[in-house]
This record gives structure tokens, C-alpha cells and sequence, in this order.
């Protein structure tokens, strides 16, 4: 019968009372792990508390499969920070040191350009066409661990 044949019989085998507790526990496991990830996404302030690192542009400091912690605060981003961002028709989140950082005079925005540890140039090339700078909703948080 195969996997599954196995699978519904063992099902049968069981007593509804063990199937509805097995089903709760995996309910509450689900749930909890929910609860979690709202709870770091307040205390945090950023819409993805923790990322994987997923290329080497980052290396030696950062190696791909390295997990980080982020954290997004009012301060001011500094040069020398490393953000994780997402790029306007990207959905993989990029990990990237700040290496200038650019005051706007008439609007007093603060945007950023970025460039990985390990890359020769700048991101501009990993930006959304004609962007030349980060903006600050770019940004998903900077670096802790």
C-alpha cells in the first residue's frame, strides 16, 4: 500500500480522543511559534527579525547560511552599519554593509548606499532601476548578531 496506505491505517488504529489531542498540540505548537515571531517583531521593530545570510558577498565577516538578528531604531544609520534591505521588484531580502550615507537638504531624508563586504563595487546595480539611493522603507533592519 505504501506511505500513505500506512498512514491512514495507523489513523484508524488510533482513538479520537488521541487524534483530537495530537491535533491541539500541534495547534498550540503552530500558535506558539506565531506568538513568537509577533512578540520579536515588536520588541525588535523590524518586519523580519531574523534572516539567513544567502551569498558570500558578505565574507569572511559573514558566511552564507549565517543567521542574524535585526533590530530597526530610530537612529540615524551610520556608515560602516550592516542592513539587511529589499530591493522595489525584489523579494529576497539583501545583506549589505552602508558605505556613505546621504542627507537630502530640502527634505532632511536620510537615504543610504550599500555594497558587500566581498563585491567590488557599490549596490547600485542591485537597486530597482534609475534608484541611485536606499530609502529609509528600504531598509528591514540593521544587524545585531
Amino acid at each position: 500500500m505504501g506511505w500513505i496506505g500506512e498512514s491512514i491505517e495507523s489513523i484508524k488504529s488510533l482513538q479520537i480522543r488521541q487524534v483530537i489531542t495530537q491535533g491541539v498540540s500541534l495547534g498550540m505548537i503552530v500558535t506558539s511559534a506565531l506568538i513568537i515571531w509577533k512578540a520579536l517583531m515588536c520588541i525588535t521593530g523590524s518586519e523580519s527579525p531574523v534572516v539567513v545570510v544567502l551569498s558570500g558577498s558578505m565574507e569572511p565577516g559573514f558566511k552564507r547560511g549565517d543567521i542574524l538578528f535585526l533590530h530597526m531604531s530610530k537612529d540615524p544609520i551610520r556608515a560602516g552599519e550592516i542592513v539587511v534591505f529589499n530591493v522595489d521588484g525584489r523579494e529576497i531580502p539583501i545583506v549589505h554593509r552602508v558605505i556613505k550615507v546621504h542627507e537630502r537638504q530640502d527634505t532632511g531624508e536620510v537615504e543610504v548606499l550599500t555594497k558587500g563586504d566581498n563585491n567590488y563595487g557599490d549596490d547600485r546595480l542591485l537597486y530597482a532601476q534609475g534608484q541611485l539611493w536606499l530609502k529609509r522603507q528600504h531598509i528591514m533592519g540593521r544587524a545585531v548578531g
